[in-house]
């Protein structure tokens, strides 16, 4: 009976027939940027169709959000290159360098902005040490800096809110020109990010990490201090959208970075950086972070809540990912 339903090849019909329907590389390529494609305009005609987002209002809102988000996504896209997929710590490494730079203003806003953003580096280059070093897991690494971050604030803050210990933020909550310096700030940290990658031996030396870590160690890189130097960045560009955020509202709490990781990684992702890593760019990230960005106004018009925000961005990350397999595929 079994051999019955075999043919002269000795396949059976089934066999045949996911045979004769499975797809080559190049056409499996071409579905995938079909699909990016009409994703891409389905959410234009989306954006376009929603009451009051051409308005000024509603086009400065967007370039806010996708500076606050963009900068934490250029950080983030360090890590995903380097091959570490992702750091669940970040959010709240914005929302603490925001209390620390508000903290801090009686400084100087400079001097504040340089000891936020030394604790941002600081805090996420330890992790960056225990993963790159003795290759720890790291996303075990980022929830667990993740539990000590929020342990730590709320042990020094009682849980209070922070508000300026001085008036020098104000100066970051202007506009050049007509844009709002924030989205001044994020392009320039898009251009440093990029310039990092593509100019420097730093940037060439997480490519190669992240594509194949031991073919590194064996071209003598020193893959840990790549891993350590990524995070490091992560975290300074993190405190950088802390930054922003705290001058942006005037006062901060451990919830103010609450679900930028989420965001963060959804940027990287959807801009097309590989998440095993070893493939991306920072401009890819901006596209990403454009793309969330709108995601999030249009959700905001339309009146739905924070949580619907979650849900779609985790929706976007599910479906960027079994892309991607799709296009690893044999």
């Amino acid at each position: 009976m079994r051999a019955a339903l075999l043919r002269v090849d000795g396949t059976r019909p089934v066999q045949s027939a996911v045979r004769r329907f499975r797809f080559t590389g190049p056409q499996r390529r071409g579905l995938i940027w079909g699909i990016r494609l009409a994703a891409l305009s389905a959410l234009a005609l989306w954006a376009l169709s929603t009451p009051g987002f051409t308005s000024m209002l509603s086009i400065l809102a967007l370039l806010n959000a996708v500076s606050f988000i963009g900068c934490v996504a250029v950080g983030m896209t360090f890590i995903t290159l380097s091959g570490n997929i992702m750091s669940l710590s970040l959010g709240p490494t914005v929302s603490a360098t925001a209390c620390i730079f508000l903290a801090s203003l009686g400084a100087g806003v400079i001097t504040a902005a340089l000891i936020a953003i030394l604790f941002g580096t600081a805090i996420t280059a330890a992790q960056g040490a225990l993963v790159g070093s003795i290759r720890a897991n790291p996303i075990l690494v980022s929830i667990a800096a993740l539990a000590l971050i929020l342990g730590m604030a709320e042990y020094l803050t009682g849980g209070q809110r922070i508000y300026p210990a001085g008036e020098g933020y104000r100066v970051l909550r202007g506009s050049i020109a007509g844009i709002p310096e924030e989205t001044l700030v994020f392009l320039l940290t898009v251009a440093a990010g990029q310039i990092v990658l593509s100019c420097t031996r730093l940037g060439r030396a997480m490519i190669m990490v992240g594509s194949n870590a031991r073919a590194a160690e064996v071209a003598g890189i020193q893959t840990a201090r790549v891993v350590t130097t990524a995070y490091a960045l992560a975290g300074a560009f993190s405190a950088i959208s802390g930054i922003l955020l705290a001058a942006r509202y005037g006062s901060g709490d451990m919830e103010l970075g609450a679900g930028y990781d989420y965001s963060a990684i959804a940027a990287v992702l959807v801009g097309g950086t590989n998440i095993a890593g070893g493939s991306g760019s920072v401009l890819r990230t901006l596209i990403g972070a454009t793309v969330i960005g709108v995601i999030e106004v249009v959700l905001l018009l339309r009146g739905f809540s924070e949580q619907w925000q979650y849900l779609v961005t985790g929706l976007i990350v599910l479906g960027v990912i079994m892309l991607h397999t799709l296009g690893e595929r044999p």
